[in-house]
């Protein structure tokens, strides 16, 4: 469930786009207003609102909030501007040109989005970058991260509910023997975690479960815990099964630690507001007795602090 309020009477996309040229006129610029406009405007509204700015302004209001606005609010303003095919395209980007082993930017974007919408990432990709997020990843990885990230970005899964229950008993055999034998990297499972639909996935792991006595999730802590890439494996189920749970721990490490991680705390209030933040904020609360807009508001502060909690539905318009 969405947490994004959108106002139940919407000017016209001329009339918010002349709202945001004023907000930019003069000795300063009005934060609030454009507070109060982007962040109650759906995509296709923000769609539709940068397409008339640039009409009446003859610039992409990208570029100007770009132009007018710092540091992390500006971070905020612009990752929620973008059309979220764009957003997820410069978020990979971002996270191969800064990869590390730890980095699991690809990973989420790639596990946590529909087959359609992974499809429109590529798509934005290769319209802003002139190359494949395939290359990017093949070429800035290696060893098991690489067949792992590359067989992951590369996905289109099937959406639907049905599920082969003959070929999940056969799939948690195989990965239970995998799991053993320590071969995290296996082929077969790499396949399995990057080409079976969602559904087809918790059934496997449900069987597992059943047949084992345990959640595999349990059976991969057993292993190294300076193993990245066993982090990497099982953060990887995680988004395919829970996403939720996912979402909830990297928020509690982007708010909990000495310093707020202001660029995983934007990226997450961002990409879910439209899709799922309620859920994770309900999550959140059970798992840390705190509401997340009061974490959020702990840590953050100014015209940052109110961009998020106009996304998180807690603001007063």
């Amino acid at each position: 469930m969405a947490t994004l309020k959108v106002s139940s009477h919407v000017p016209s996309p001329s009339e918010d786009a002349e709202q945001l040229k004023s907000a930019f006129d003069g000795w300063g610029t009005n934060e609030d207003l454009i507070i109060s406009i982007l962040a109650h405007r759906s995509a296709e509204q923000r769609k539709l609102i940068r397409q008339a700015y640039h009409e009446a302004c003859g610039e992409d209001l990208l570029k100007t909030l770009d132009k007018e606005l710092t540091s992390d609010f500006e971070r905020a303003i612009l990752l929620w501007t973008l059309e979220p095919g764009e957003r997820d395209a410069l978020l990979a980007n971002e996270a191969t040109k800064r990869w590390t082993s730890s980095n699991q930017v690809l990973m989420e974007v790639a596990c946590t989005r529909t087959s359609t919408q992974l499809l429109h990432a590529r798509q934005a990709y290769h319209a802003r970058y002139k190359k494949s997020i395939e290359e990017d990843v093949a070429h800035h990885t290696t060893g098991d991260f690489r067949k792992l990230l590359v067989s992951l970005v590369s996905s289109y899964r099937y959406e639907g509910d049905e599920v082969n229950m003959t070929l999940a008993k056969q799939e948690a055999k195989l990965i239970h023997e995998k799991i053993k034998d320590k071969h995290y990297s296996d082929e077969d499972v790499i396949r399995i975690l990057s080409t079976r639909s969602k559904a087809q996935i918790n059934a496997t792991f449900n069987r597992y479960q059943d047949e084992h006595g345990e959640e595999i999730l349990k059976s991969l802590e057993e292993g190294d815990e300076d193993d990245k890439f066993l982090g990497l494996l099982r953060s990887t189920i995680q988004c395919l099964t829970r996403p939720e749970l996912y979402f909830v721990d990297v928020l509690r490490s982007a708010i909990n630690k000495t310093g707020t991680d202001e660029g995983a705390l934007t990226r997450i209030v961002t990409t879910r507001a439209e899709i799922d933040l309620k859920v994770i904020g309900e999550e959140y609360q059970r798992r840390n007795s705190i509401p997340l807009e009061k974490a959020i508001t702990k840590d953050t502060r100014g015209d940052y602090e109110k961009m998020l909690v106009a996304l998180l539905g807690e603001d007063d318009a």
